[in-house]
């Protein structure tokens, strides 16, 4: 085997000899040692097949040429001598016969289906998509209609072993079922070669006929139904065997590849025409629903048993794994194929159902089960059936009445209620509404536990629908929240479990006020996260219930503090499980933006954010927010208990994270220093060296993020040369600064305190209104330096400052508009964005006048350059000196 490892890593250009070395060796070896080598080969295509390199890809092509052949005489010789000793085994009816059968025979079946697998591999990953190389892959014509025979010639086999030979039964259930799913991977991989008038037809028909007329032999042959299902299915629904819209693609002789497609897609579908004409759409159609749909006495007896299983099993599986939902998933991909002519034909299949199962009966008949299947093939198609079928005259002729029959057996019926309240969703209007809440609320009561999560669930599509009518349903809130905690209480399944949650957390959402049923969400969520230890998946989908409760708590979330910060510490342990990170820090964030005011242990979780970071960036955005709520809701009590972790946490992020990822720790930065101007750029310093190496050496300005990188740096720095010009001062001197800017390849020779004034120069059309207005003041600002070749930039510094006072009025007009909109209901209790908002109206930038600091400042750059400045001035063209004057409201 180590062999095997070591070739797998070793030269593709080896792999295709050694695989004919093998293929040759392979023909004088006895049949267990080719078993084992079969197996070895298996593996080993099997690993080959997943590498995605180009060099990787054409080696298995190689491989496949090289083996293929090999392996598919071998699996027709095998084939061979496998019916034959079938033969002889039926022809020997001793009571003994299963002892003729040695062990060569088994090995030779396991190899045959060892075989079998090979040459799915090789066809599948051997050659590229037919759909792509618009090339025909000429094993599929090849292999398909023998596999076919294949199965043909073994099924016939299915009752006699059944009966005699167990162990070669389970290998004929293995076969058949194998080789269709072969037949359906190569149909998927390789549509157009497939389609040929060779394959597709025979296939196709080989499906349809066991599925609608399955002989006795395989009645009870699940598994194989379930193949030929998925094999009409997805040629049903395969896109490449339709029309296409998209572009053009030109080959070298300049016919479009689009057209090549096109070409065989129009054969293919005619073959498809063909084989389903109208008669045989209706069959099918009818077959589906009058023998797939309807319920078993196995299936009765599985819902006696245990209803919360059987609720799961029916209507959460995956539908290719059992009859009936793959039976459910083939009848909607041919309904939306044909719903013109399916239409009236399930709408046929209801009336006679309904008609020969009146809402009175009691007893399980023939005609109450086939009512049941008709039901749920009009809930499975709403979305067509809706143009033959009214919504409000069956709920009130016929739905509604069902639920006044509570004999045990009617719940069969009253199930099915419940979904198709759920799926006819979006026909549920106007006065129908309030009966068809009323009904759901019903099926909540109901004694069976399989009707109540039917019901349960279409509850929650009801509530979710944009139409949702919170009127409406208002008096029925108390109620639901009753039924929906009792049957958090019964259920035991984890399914069960995360589906009631989910209805929990639509509630919390979408169904109004809840204050009145806080205390008890409270004690609901304490116990649920209590029992659901060590069960991640189940957490998570708690976690976001309790994101939910806590906004639709809003300004009161406080009352859940007991129970919730606890959960949230937990969540957000680096220690917890990983995969419960991302919806604690949800949690988190929603805990902060909806907080009245900050809580001592709410306070003292900040240093988690910084453990968090340290491991990874992946939630940097929550991360950017969780951090901003801190500052606003925490104040100076934050910045004094927690100053060297923000200071750490800033230092971390910015200069290892890219442009995006900038973005979202910039505005924490601006509204930290907007909060103490004095205190922070000192605390902060590293992280500020950082941003002016980014301001000025920070790349392509056609590039939109990095532009806006550049705009949103020097917009924090301008902050901090109005509100703190000292410091900006001694930060532009410091030695380290000088060596950051040499490593990124800033000339020595440069003045940084110039470069940025050409920052904010070109950058002022790319910030917001405020940060224009902290440009205008950084700029005036500059006017007073002793600086000389400030006069050289007067112009345009002065053409800038014009533009700012002359446009600012309007820009804060409108966010003042705007802010004002946004106030929230209770401004007495603020939320984080009123307090957000605050922040921004009392900020010094805010409250500052440009008009003033510009004509002060000017009279003060003229004390400092006398004639010089004269001479600027004067230079400036009359038209924008106009503009400045009338600006600066000056005679």
């Amino acid at each position: 085997m180590d062999r095997w490892h070591n070739y797998l890593g070793g030269s593709t250009s080896r792999r295709p000899e050694l695989f004919s070395v093998l293929a040759q060796q392979l023909q004088s070896a006895d049949i267990l040692t080719s078993h084992r080598i079969f197996m070895i080969l298996f593996r080993t295509l099997k690993e080959l097949s997943t590498k995605r390199l180009t060099s990787d890809q054409k080696s298995f092509a190689e491989i496949s040429s090289h083996f293929f052949d090999y392996s598919w005489h071998l699996w027709q010789s095998d084939l061979q001598t496998i019916l034959h000793s079938f033969s002889l085994l039926t022809q020997n009816a001793s009571p003994n016969a299963s002892e003729l059968c040695h062990d060569d025979l088994y090995l030779t079946c396991e190899r045959w289906l060892l075989c079998a697998k090979i040459i799915r591999q090789l066809i599948i990953s051997g050659f590229p998509s037919d759909t792509k190389s618009i090339q025909e892959v000429r094993p599929v014509k090849e292999v398909s209609p023998v596999l076919l025979n294949a199965i043909h010639s073994i099924l016939p086999y299915y009752l006699p072993f059944q009966e005699h030979h167990a162990k070669l039964w389970e290998f004929l259930k293995r076969a058949c079922t194998k080789l269709m799913k072969v037949l359906v991977a190569v149909q998927s991989r390789h549509p157009y070669s497939f389609g040929d008038k060779s394959v597709l037809p025979l296939v196709m028909d080989f499906c349809l006929n066991k599925i609608t007329d399955p002989k006795p032999d395989i009645i009870s042959f699940e598994q194989f139904l379930i193949q030929c299902m998925k094999l009409v299915k997805s040629v049903l629904e395969c896109k490449d065997y339709k029309p296409s819209l998209t572009g053009r693609v030109m080959d070298e002789s300049g016919v479009t590849l689009e057209l090549m497609k096109k070409n065989v897609s129009s054969v293919v579908a005619g073959v498809v025409t063909s084989l389903l004409p109208s008669d045989r759409v209706v069959l099918l159609c009818n077959v589906l629903i009058r023998r797939y749909f309807v319920l078993t006495a196995t299936d009765l007896d599985a819902w006696y048993q245990n209803p919360e299983s059987f609720h799961h099993e029916q209507d959460s599986v995956l539908w290719s794994e059992k009859l009936r939902p793959c039976a459910e998933a083939l009848y909607i991909v041919l309904f939306e194929n044909h719903s013109q002519l399916l239409g009236p034909v399930v709408v046929s299949i209801l009336q006679e159902a309904m008609n020969g199962c009146p809402t009175s009966v009691t007893e399980i008949t023939s005609g109450l089960l086939l009512k049941d299947a008709a039901y749920g093939a009009a809930a499975y198609v709403y979305y067509e059936l809706s143009n033959y079928l009214s919504f409000k005259e069956w709920f009130n002729g016929a739905l509604s009445l069902e639920l006044t029959n509570d004999h045990p057996n009617m719940r069969i019926i009253r199930r099915k209620v419940a979904l198709i309240l759920g799926q006819w969703v979006s026909e549920i209007k106007d006065d129908t509404r309030r009966p068809v809440y009323c009904a759901l609320i019903q099926l909540l009561q109901d004694p069976d536990l399989c009707v109540r999560l039917a019901a349960s669930r279409s509850l929650c599509f009801l509530i979710e629908d944009a139409n949702f009518s919170e009127k409406d349903f208002s008096d029925l809130l108390p109620i639901c929240w009753d039924l929906c905690f009792k049957l958090v209480e019964e259920v035991q399944e984890f399914d069960s479990k995360v589906q009631v949650l989910n209805s929990i957390s639509v509630l919390l959402t979408h169904g109004g006020e809840i204050i009145p049923y806080a205390s008890k969400l409270v004690q609901f969520f304490q116990k649920a996260w209590e029992e659901s230890s060590g069960e991640s998946l189940l957490q998570i989908q708690l976690l976001a219930a309790l994101k939910n409760f806590v906004i639709a708590l809003g300004y009161q979330s406080p009352i859940g503090y007991n129970m919730l910060l606890p959960i949230l510490r937990s969540g957000i342990d680096v220690n917890s499980p990983d995969e419960l990170l991302e919806d604690s820090l949800l949690l988190w964030e929603a805990t902060l933006s909806h907080a009245p005011s900050m809580a001592p242990q709410l306070l003292g979780f900040f240093p988690y954010l910084l453990e968090i970071l340290e491991r990874s960036f992946d939630h940097l955005k929550v991360a950017a927010n969780i951090s901003e709520g801190y500052i606003i809701l925490g104040g100076s009590d934050f910045l004094s208990l927690h100053a060297s972790s923000v200071a750490k946490l800033l230092d971390l992020v910015v200069g290892n994270v890219n442009d995006r990822g900038l973005l979202s720790i910039l505005p924490v930065i601006e509204i930290l220093i907007q909060c103490f101007p004095v205190e922070v750029p000192q605390l902060i310093s590293s992280t500020l060296e950082k941003l002016i190496v980014i301001c000025l050496t920070g790349g392509d300005d056609r590039d939109p993020s990095k532009t806006a990188v550049k705009a949103s740096t020097a917009a924090i720095l301008a902050r901090i040369l109005v509100m703190n010009t000292n410091y900006l001062a001694q930060i532009t001197s410091e030695q380290s600064l000088l060596l950051l800017l040499q490593k990124a390849g800033f000339p020595n020779d440069e003045n940084i305190l110039l470069c940025l004034i050409d920052t904010w120069l070109d950058k002022v059309d790319n910030v917001t209104s405020i940060q224009r207005k902290a440009f205008g003041l950084a700029l005036s600002v500059i006017l007073t330096l002793r600086l000389p070749q400030v006069l050289d930039k007067l112009d345009q510094i002065l053409s800038v400052c014009t533009s700012v006072i002359i446009g600012g009025s309007e820009d804060f007009a409108e966010e003042e508009s705007s802010s004002i909109n946004m106030s929230p209901s209770r401004p007495h209790v603020p939320s984080k964005e009123f307090r957000k908002r605050q922040i921004k109206f009392s900020d010094p930038i805010n409250q500052l006048s440009l008009e003033n600091s510009v004509r002060d400042n000017l009279q003060t750059c003229a004390a400092l350059h006398g004639e010089s400045f004269n001479s600027a001035i004067g230079r400036m063209h009359p038209a924008a000196f106009a503009q400045l004057k009338q600006a600066l409201k000056m005679s």
